[in-house]
């Protein structure tokens, strides 16, 4: 469906107009977060525009302003908010999509937040007001009056229950009611057939649409399931852009707007379709459309396709994508051509899909051509289940094997059930179903959108309004007080000798383990006794704990230690951990700018660094690395750091890392002009500190992630000494010098090849052996062959082969080769056997008589002998011409059918 008038409405019109108007109002106009939650273990993706403010509604983090407004990238489609078997068939449901909101943190209540919403709609975006149906909760009289207020008539005012019009965060924290204003389309787009057709109604019907929801956090939920009113209360609102685009551009339908018909446009150029064909297959259009935005847009947020987490799911979509394509008669790739639309039509508003368009589109090529593979090995896959049941008698595919099809190799139920019936078979649907809601309820188990499980032995320290200062970006030692001890978590006054304890200080030079970086350790010395310090972190905003244990006389509350960090560990930890800006600006100039770090590791002995790539580093790659890294370690940079406002710090081209949250202000590392990055770690003061850089390893560690692992200063002298003392060891084992020992290896290998040549020779030799003459039956001939080969591959170049001979001989038949040494036993058949011999069937069945398993398909068997001793026995069996006659009659194909 075409827009029918757009005017001056254009997506980045209704936006930008939403953004001013908030920002005229006093509030801070905050950039969209990542698709990827930063610090937030609890979602697999953003899914709404308060997730980036969730701490500040919790009390846990304080931001400079009291209002903010924004246009956030969401995707929503594990969970609660599950919309992917929508995506399609509906015009307004999607994976990903832009939420516009507003925010108040303790600022402003009900009647701003509807003067607001009310003035925006009617007023600047000029929608006639007796279209506007108003949602509110059936308790909620403070909403009522303040809709009263703005002139909406209570006709117009529908109270509704907690289904609908009350939100809650989790089981337990912030919660409140809702007020949801709806767009009324008119009588002429009632989906519903009923006289009383109302948003009361709550059925789904196109008459109606949800533009805005304001959400009112006024309660805490307790444990017990009491309510109490929140000493600030907040408001959380959220209005679909693709929804109020559709509203002002005048079609019913998300997919008619101009945030999706170029996309859509795109796509009929890229295949060939008529407008028939593509009304015809509007669903596989949408579908594409929806999921190309998506993928995109996640892989610019640094999620690559992969079988677990994040990229499971962006994996999950594509194939989805590619699925409904093949629905719509599209074979040629086209997610790559798809993903660069998305780029041109968002690109102006998004840069960082320009700068990874070349990523993108080669990361969706290698995916569509993955998935081209998959489906091969997923129809292998059905093939066997198929034989398998009818070998059984079952005429039903089982629903969890069906699904486990779908889970491992993508293969859609839909060819699932059209193959089974080509083959006289039926799918578990049921069964199907049954997996599949099983799978989905795990997921939404591990996304519970709550507090994080160790946060609450710590909730009475931070109540009490405890907090400490981190001191130790330049000083490793000093005076401090214990402000908090805990024992098994609970707090105590005072912990002896041999405890396991948690200290918190007023003050600390100890950095918590954070970023990357691991935990300081060493000592809390006091008067009355002494700490050792295992590890350092931060369970919540503002709160340090020292974790260790307490090696002589007390430690108690209230008293002054002395703060001392294990200083030759921290230096270690700090040279890695310049390094490691070092070598993510290395990756990003050899590589590309897509080369962004996905997670790392800075500790005192070694560095992990993630990052996204597609393909292993070549050795002038790793090289190229590794000297630009030394490079500029030996021009003895400095180091410098600097706090300034985050807008600011990306301006001036800091680099934010993937994973992470930032507040108003961060702390910006700057190595010179080489390397700039929002960072809160602690670093060296000038890059000669690192010493030496040498990588020793790199690796794949998912699909798109590769990881570079390596050592700095100390932990280069200790690998240098360790490839030493190899060396020496395998020149006392060669028995030659250093200096000899490629020559020395050389000789070895030319040697091993050497030997390899006769023992192929010898088992060629004994493979031209001719075999006894074939048993003839009723014209088919059967050829049985022994052999010493081993390899499978080696097994079915013999048995071809064979059938080549009878081939050339013009004779109808079937071989058998079974493998002396394996076991292994290998069937095929000559293509004018008649009736017909199924291979894998004789296969099957011939093993099973001597104790064995086998199957395959018609024209190919194979299968193998538990004990190997009996391959003679079976070999001697098969030129039976009794035995072969019942097994070739249970073997043959029925014309009629599938047994």
């Amino acid at each position: 469906m075409r827009p029918v008038s757009q005017g001056r409405w254009t997506w980045q019109a209704v936006a930008d107009t939403f953004l001013d108007y908030f920002r005229e109002r006093g509030h801070t106009v905050v950039p969209s977060s990542s698709l990827v939650p930063a610090g937030d273990p609890t979602l697999l993706f953003t899914n709404a525009g308060m997730v980036q403010f969730k701490d500040v509604f919790l009390g846990r983090e304080q931001r400079s302003y009291r209002r903010a407004a924004s246009l956030q990238k969401c995707m929503r489609v594990q969970g609660k908010h599950n919309d992917l078997d929508n995506v399609g068939p509906s015009p307004r449901h999607h994976t990903f999509f832009f939420m516009l909101g507003n925010f108040s943190f303790g600022d402003y209540f009900k009647d701003e937040a509807v003067a607001f919403a009310w003035d925006l709609l009617t007023s600047r975006y000029g929608l006639d007001p007796d279209r506007l149906v108003v949602t509110i909760h059936h308790a909620d009289s403070e909403a009522a009056r303040a809709w009263a207020a703005v002139g909406v008539p209570p006709e117009r005012v529908v109270p509704m229950g907690d289904a609908t019009n009350f939100w809650m965060m989790a089981d337990v924290g912030p919660c409140g009611p809702t007020s949801e204003l709806h767009y009324d389309w008119g009588p002429d787009h009632c989906t519903c057939g009923r006289a009383d057709c109302s948003v009361a109604l709550d059925n789904g019907c196109l008459r109606w649409l949800e533009v805005w929801n304001l959400v009112f956090m006024q309660f805490e939920q307790r444990p017990d399931g009491t309510r109490v009113p929140l000493p600030r209360p907040g408001v959380d609102t959220g209005m679909g852009l693709e929804r109020i685009a559709s509203v002002l551009q005048g079609v019913n339908d998300d997919y008619g707007t101009d945030l999706f018909v170029p996309l859509l446009d795109r796509l009929q150029a890229l295949v060939g379709h008529d407008d028939a064909r593509r009304q015809a297959h509007r669903v596989a259009y949408r579908v594409l459309a929806d999921h190309g935005r998506a993928m995109a847009f996640l892989m610019a947020d640094g999620v690559v396709p992969g079988n677990e987490g994040r990229g499971y799911v962006l994996r999950m979509i594509m194939r989805r994508a590619m699925r409904f394509a093949r629905s719509a008669g599209i074979t040629r790739p086209l997610l790559a051509d798809l993903s660069g639309a998305v780029v041109d039509l968002m690109g102006e508003r998004y840069p960082e899909l320009v700068s990874q368009r070349a990523f993108i589109q080669t990361v969706a090529r290698q995916e569509e051509e993955r998935f081209a593979q998959t489906l091969a090995a997923g129809l292998q896959k059905l093939d066997e289940l198929l034989s398998a049941a009818l070998a059984r008698g079952r005429r039903v595919l089982d629903g969890e094997e069906v699904f486990r099809l779908y889970d491992t190799f993508g293969f859609p139920l839909e060819m699932t059930r059209d193959v089974a019936r080509e083959r006289g078979l039926s799918v578990d649907e049921a069964g199907f179903a049954r997996a599949l809601e099983a799978q989905r309820e795990r997921a939404r188990a591990a996304q519970a959108f709550g507090p994080r499980p160790e946060e609450s032995q710590y909730a009475s320290v931070a109540e009490a309004g405890i907090t400490s200062e981190f001191v130790g970006y330049r000083r490793l030692r000093g005076r401090a007080r214990v402000v908090a001890v805990l024992v098994g978590g609970r707090q105590v006054e005072e912990a002896g000798e041999g405890e396991d304890v948690e200290v918190v200080l007023d003050r600390t030079p100890f950095y918590p383990e954070g970023g990357g970086q691991v935990g300081d350790t060493g000592a809390l010395i006091g008067r009355d006794g002494e700490v050792d310090v295992a590890d350092t972190q931060r369970p919540l905003p503002g709160l340090i704990v020292h974790r260790g244990r307490v090696r002589r006389g007390r430690i108690r509350a209230g008293r002054s230690v002395r703060a001392v960090v294990d200083a030759p560990r921290r230096w270690d930890i700090m040279r890695n951990h310049t390094a490691t800006h070092l070598l993510h600006r290395a990756l990003r100039e050899i590589l590309g700018e897509h080369a962004r770090q996905a997670g790392s590791l800075v500790a005192p002995d070694r560095l992990r660094f993630d990052f996204v790539h597609t393909a292993p580093l070549t050795d002038a790659q790793r090289a190229a690395v590794e000297e630009r890294v030394n490079e500029k370690i030996l021009a003895d940079l400095p180091v410098r750091s600097r706090w300034m406002a985050l807008e600011d710090a990306l301006r001036a081209g800091a680099v934010a890392l993937f994973g992470e949250k930032y507040g108003d202000r961060v702390r910006v590392v700057s190595i010179a002009d080489y390397s700039r990055e929002l960072c809160g770690g602690t670093h060296l003061s000038r890059t000669s500190q690192v010493g030496l850089f040498k990588i020793t390893a790199e690796t794949g560690v998912a699909a798109g992630i590769r990881r570079v692992e390596a050592v700095t200063g100390r932990g280069v002298l200790a690998v240098l000494r360790q490839q030493e003392a190899t060396l020496r060891a395998l020149a006392e084992r060669l028995r030659a010098g250093p200096d000899d020992l490629v020559d020395r290896v050389g000789r070895l290998l030319e040697r091993e090849r050497e030997l390899e040549r006769e023992v192929r020779a010898a088992r060629a030799r004994a493979a031209a052996a001719e075999p006894p003459p074939a048993v003839v039956l009723d014209g088919t001939a059967v050829l049985v062959a022994e052999t010493d080969l081993e390899e499978p591959a080696d097994l079915r170049s013999e048995a071809d082969r064979l059938r080549a001979r009878l081939d050339r001989e013009r004779t109808a038949g079937v071989v058998v080769v079974a493998s002396s040494r394996s076991g292994a036993v290998v069937v095929t058949r000559t293509t004018a056997v008649t009736p017909p011999v199924d291979a894998g069937r004789l296969a099957r069945l011939l093993v099973e008589r001597f104790g064995g398993r086998g199957g395959g398909r018609p024209a190919l068997g194979q299968g193998g002998l538990r004990d190997r001793t009996q391959v003679g026995e079976l070999v001697r069996a098969s030129r039976d011409p009794e035995f072969l006659r019942a097994l070739l009659d249970q073997a043959r194909e029925d014309p009629a059918g599938p047994r």
